[in-house]
C-alpha cells in the first residue's frame, strides 16, 4: 500500500472517530448537559479526544500486522444525563448522534466518489482513500449500534426499554466488553459473529451506495 494512502487513512479514521465524539457532546448540550463544553470537548482539535490506545497504538499495530482492517476510536466525552431537560429523550439523541455523524460522512464520500470516479478512474489514491472513507464510518455506525453496553445501541435500546425490564439489562453491563470480545471470537457460517454482524449489514446499505468497499 502506498505511504500516503495509509497515512491519509490514519487522518481519516481520527477524523471519523473524533467527529462522533463530538456530536455527541453536542447534543448533549442541547439537552442541557454542558460538561463536554466545559471540559473543552466540543472542538475538532485532535488533542484533547485522543486515547493512546484507540487512536494510536491500535491503528498502527493493525497495519504493521497487515490485518486487513483499521479501526479505533477517540476518548468518549464525558456527558452528564441527569442535566438534560429529559433524561430518556436526551440518552436516545446523545447515541445516535455520533452513529448518524458516521452515517452522514459515508454518504458525503459515496457522494464525492461518484462525482469523481468518471473523472480520475478507480485507481488515484484520492479515490481509494473515498472509498476507505465509505467503509470506516460504516463501521463505526454499525458497530456502535449494536446493544451492547457500553456502546452507543445499548444507550438506544435502554431509552425504549420498559423500567422493568431496563434493571434487568442494565444487569449486563459489567459483561458488556467480554460480549463484544465474545462476538469477536463466536463464528457465525465460518467467519467471526462481529465480523458477520457488520460485513452483512454494511453490504445492505451498500446496495444504495454503490461504493467498491476499501478494506485494508
Amino acid at each position: 500500500m502506498e505511504a500516503a494512502f495509509f497515512a491519509g487513512g490514519i487522518v481519516i479514521l481520527l477524523f471519523s472517530v473524533i467527529v462522533h465524539e463530538v456530536m455527541h457532546g453536542v447534543m448533549a448540550l442541547k439537552f442541557g448537559d454542558q460538561t463536554a463544553k466545559n471540559a473543552g470537548r466540543l472542538t475538532l482539535n485532535p488533542i484533547p479526544h485522543i486515547d493512546p490506545l484507540g487512536s494510536i497504538i491500535l491503528p498502527m499495530m493493525l497495519i504493521l500486522l497487515q490485518s486487513g482492517f483499521i479501526i479505533g476510536w477517540a476518548k468518549p466525552v464525558p456527558v452528564n444525563p441527569m442535566n438534560f431537560s429529559s433524561i430518556r429523550r436526551g440518552e436516545l439523541w446523545v447515541a445516535l448522534a455520533g452513529v448518524l455523524s458516521n452515517l452522514g460522512i459515508a454518504v458525503l464520500a459515496a457522494i464525492l466518489f461518484h462525482l469523481l470516479y468518471p473523472i480520475i478512474g478507480l485507481r488515484d489514491v484520492a479515490i481509494d482513500l473515498l472509498r476507505f472513507t465509505v467503509t470506516i464510518n460504516l463501521i463505526l455506525a454499525i458497530f456502535n449500534l449494536i446493544p451492547v453496553p457500553p456502546l452507543d445501541g445499548s444507550k438506544v435500546l435502554m431509552s425504549y426499554l420498559p423500567l422493568k425490564y431496563l434493571r434487568e439489562y442494565e444487569k449486563i453491563t459489567p459483561y458488556g466488553m467480554m460480549i463484544i470480545l465474545m462476538l469477536w471470537i463466536v463464528p457465525i457460517g465460518g467467519v467471526p459473529a462481529l465480523t458477520f454482524i457488520l460485513g452483512t449489514t454494511i453490504r445492505l446499505i451498500n446496495l444504495i451506495l454503490q461504493v467498491p468497499l476499501k478494506f485494508f
